[in-house]
């Protein structure tokens, strides 16, 4: 979607593989992760659920972390959605949503994940997602804030998230 101008602009499948307005969100704080259930990475669920449940019950409809499972990284989410939700919800007790599964990178990447990549580029100008787990903070406005690697705990995002919270769209 080249004419994309926000984040709102998207429909991205979520888990029944019906198209999600991300206009829903509007005026909202959105943390958009990447995620895959076999990953070393996979227990920043746990991080990703606590920050859910903290903020949201300071900011309850006002802040939303997005799972977007993605099995380009060493094949680490080979199950289907109904297996990824399950997966989320028995293990580490996700209750944010896990929409359906996405390519990040290369010629079937969701349009939402290129626009974040062209809006906010890694270390040194890369814009490519580099493994799963990788965050991306869009602010009330629908702009991205900021971009963070795989290794990046979820508690550590909390001032980043309240100080987007505190500002107006």
């Amino acid at each position: 979607m080249a004419s994309a101008t926000s984040f709102y602009d998207f429909k991205p499948v979520d888990k029944k593989g019906e198209e999600k307005p991300l206009s829903d969100y509007k005026g909202k704080v959105v943390l958009v992760v990447n995620t895959a259930s076999k990953c070393g990475f996979t227990p920043q669920y746990a991080g990703l659920e606590k920050l859910w449940k903290d903020i949201g019950a300071k900011h309850p409809d006002d802040f939303v972390i997005l799972g977007f499972p993605c099995n380009q990284f060493g094949g680490q989410e080979p199950g289907t959605n109904d297996d990824i939700q399950s997966f989320c919800q028995l293990n580490y007790g996700v209750t944010f949503p896990i929409m359906g599964k996405v390519e990040v990178n290369g010629d079937n990447a969701s349009p939402m994940f290129e626009w974040l990549k062209n809006e906010q580029p890694g270390l040194l100008g890369m814009k490519r997602v580099k493994w799963n787990f990788e965050k991306f903070l869009v602010g009330r406005d629908g702009k991205v804030k900021g971009r963070w690697a795989s290794t990046t705990k979820p508690e550590s995002l909390e001032k980043h998230i309240l100080e987007e919270l505190g500002k107006q769209a």
